[in-house]
């Protein structure tokens, strides 16, 4: 990405609330046409990092900018959009109401139909918000979001009480959004969903980045991989193996051996039974990546409180 494609930035910023350290001199870029999963566990300072990109809070120490401008000068503002993971809206207004009074507060405008087709509510734009389903309300705080034509996306837990079905449409929706040039942030606890949608994955424990790159990259770090097979060997056996780290056997008899080694136990359980079929190796997922890098975060944590 060039210097060109950034819009937004969090450079060298802290932030505190009382005690409790919320960003510790955190940099983080967001550049157009790109979707960037932030991902952390509770209280990491996602949402502290989001807060101040949107305005919502100012920063103890260091620069914010939204499109080269305070992130609450209002030609910035309505130049986002925003899905927050909870939404107070009007209960008694029906979905056509509640898009038309959203777009009284911008200028630039996509059309109610175009919202609708995107965020695949047609079917719902008669029926009053307070009738809808959890899944249904969140379809709708989606098109919401994008009636004033946002070049800045924000999307906090955006699929949270929809079934599959909403969720793989709405995945169609982001993309389709991004491939226009749109930049999307993305916060989520389904790691699947950044690992299918995330252009850049920026890791947060305790108020600063502990990792950033592609999906790819991040995996990478991970050496362990899962081979996945049907075979007549006994669980036991296979665990006693040197490069083996673990065994799990799974329905319909199949075995999950997690190792460093993938090359040379593939080899083994091929000479050890000739039978052996459905044989699957399949590199670490974002989730163990995830769960890799947030583990040597804490253990160089404690290291230096320790020393």
């Amino acid at each position: 990405m060039t210097y060109d494609n950034r819009i937004a930035r969090l450079d060298k910023v802290s932030k505190r609330y009382g005690a409790i350290v919320a960003l510790d001199g955190i940099d983080l870029d967001i550049h157009r046409g790109e979707l960037l999963a932030l991902l952390g566990p509770n209280g990491a300072g996602k949402s502290t990092s989001i807060g101040l990109l949107l305005g919502l809070h100012r920063a103890d120490a260091g620069q914010v900018s939204l499109f080269g401008r305070d992130p609450q000068d209002i030609e910035a503002r309505r130049r986002i959009g925003v899905m927050l993971q909870s939404a107070n809206l009007p209960p008694t207004l029906k979905v056509r109401e509640l898009l038309r009074l959203t777009a009284s507060y911008y200028p630039e405008l996509r059309t109610l139909g175009e919202c609708a087709e995107v965020a695949a509510i047609q079917d719902l734009m008669e029926r009053r918000y307070a009738d809808l389903s959890g899944g249904q309300q969140r379809r709708v705080q989606f098109a919401l979001a994008l009636v004033g034509r946002p070049e800045l996306l924000f999307l906090d837990e955006p699929t949270v009480g929809m079934d599959i079905t909403s969720r793989q449409s709405l995945w169609a929706a982001i993309r389709r959004l991004v491939a226009e040039g749109c930049a999307v942030v993305l916060t989520t606890h389904y790691l699947e969903e950044a690992e299918s949608l995330a252009d850049r994955v920026c890791v947060i424990a305790k108020g600063r980045v502990v990792s950033e790159g592609t999906v790819d990259a991040l995996r990478a770090r991970v050496a362990v991989r899962r081979i996945r097979c049907v075979t007549s060997l006994v669980d036991t056996v296979v665990a006693d193996w040197p490069e083996v780290i673990s065994v799990e056997r799974q329905p319909e008899g199949r075995l999950s051996i997690a190792t460093a080694s993938a090359e040379s136990v593939v080899r083994r359980l091929l000479d050890a039974d000739p039978s052996l079929s459905e044989l699957e190796v399949q590199r670490a997922g974002l989730a163990e990546a995830f769960t890799e890098i947030t583990r040597e975060t804490d253990a160089a944590d404690a290291a230096r409180e320790a020393a």
